[in-house]
């Protein structure tokens, strides 16, 4: 569902408007009736009061409901997305609840404080995450590197080419999706995470130019497992 209203085009985001939250805990309600919701994953949440909304209808679904949060701050372009009430909202009640954090690398150290990605993802998984996913597509090089960090284990790398030297228009959107989507499916966090790796790969090779900014992916290609 819509948490937030934008202004933007594919080379930027000049303006964001949140819903009302009243009309988020409507349609929570009024979905959570009606179909079986087997993962839940967040993007750009708008405001503190939409955060609480989507946290207390998480505390009346089970445990074991994947919560998959991207953080998002800013737009690829570089426009704000969230202010500093709604990242100490995100912080102290949806990523204590979150089964994977997504940031990309620039939101991975604001977040945890720490230039160094390794260390701000430890300062993350203290709020509570079961685990972070560090997200290499705004570094350089010719490989994109993914980093899985966790409290019991050591970091898990996927590393897999760069399509061009282009920014794309939502990419991080796409992986946490197909992310939750898989373990809806009832896959593993790295199986999930291997297979939406490769499926957004897929929607880059095949990627849209529909404006004069950012090339968008081709969300429309068939899944391959």
């Amino acid at each position: 569902m819509v948490t937030c209203l934008t202004v933007q085009d594919t080379r930027n985001v000049y303006g964001a408007t949140a819903v009302d939250p009243e009309l988020i805990r409507q349609q929570l309600e009024c979905l959570s009736k009606d179909i079986a919701i087997d993962a839940v994953k967040t993007g750009a949440m708008g405001n503190a009061a939409i955060v609480e909304v989507v946290r207390e209808f998480l505390d009346r679904q089970p445990d074991t409901l994947p919560l998959i949060v991207d953080p998002v701050i800013k737009a690829a372009g570089g426009g704000d997305l969230a202010d500093e009430e709604l990242l100490h909202a995100m912080k102290t009640r949806l990523f204590p609840r979150a089964e994977m954090l997504t940031p990309n690398g620039e939101e991975l150290v604001q977040l945890g404080g720490n230039n160094d990605e390794a260390e701000a993802a430890k300062v993350l998984l203290k709020t509570g995450c079961r685990s972070v996913l560090g997200t290499g597509g705004h570094g350089t090089g010719p490989r994109i590197i993914n980093t899985l960090y966790t409290p019991s284990q050591p970091p898990t790398h996927w590393e897999i080419e760069r399509i061009g030297h282009n920014e794309y228009h939502g990419t991080g959107c796409t992986l946490a999706a197909a992310i939750a989507a898989g373990m809806a499916s009832g896959l593993s966090a790295r199986t999930a995470i291997a297979q939406a790796q490769n499926y957004v790969h897929r929607t880059l090779v095949e990627a849209l130019c529909v404006g004069q900014g950012q090339k968008v992916p081709d969300r429309g290609i068939l899944w391959e497992r």
